[in-house]
């Protein structure tokens, strides 16, 4: 991944911030979106176009885009910083090599837990029986 070609690559696009500020929220555009055309990048190598694409396949729109916005500040820059930061993060962790899951016995403790909740039901249900005649 090359960061300093990806990031000439970046397209953003502004927008009014929705919720509270009173009017400033209505005459500035501080909301950023960035788009990143991932299958069109020449900052990134097929294995890792195909790692994004299918890593983040949630994120990408029909366009083949990667899109993250941002609106937590009032200030346009505040959260173009942080859309930046957000891409750069996805990116890392699209190639990072999932966790190997390591298999582990249930404890004894565990166990005996298990079965005296097992006990606890099954008297339970045993008073709700009608009596036998």
């Amino acid at each position: 991944m090359n960061w300093s070609i990806i990031t000439t690559e970046l397209s953003f696009r502004t927008s009014r911030s929705s919720g509270a500020g009173g009017q400033h929220v209505n005459k500035t555009e501080t909301k950023v979106e960035v788009l990143f055309d991932v299958s069109k990048s020449a900052g990134l190598s097929d294995e890792e176009k195909e790692l994004v694409m299918n890593r983040l396949e949630n994120r990408i729109n029909s366009d083949g885009c990667l899109a993250i916005r941002s609106q937590k500040t009032k200030s346009q820059l505040e959260n173009k910083e942080i859309v930046i930061d957000k891409l750069l993060s996805l990116l890392e962790k699209a190639f990072m090599p999932p966790k190997k899951r390591i298999k582990t016995k249930p404890s004894k403790a565990s166990k005996e837990e298990r079965m005296a909740e097992k006990k606890r039901i099954s008297r339970k249900k045993e008073i709700r029986k009608k009596p036998e005649a």
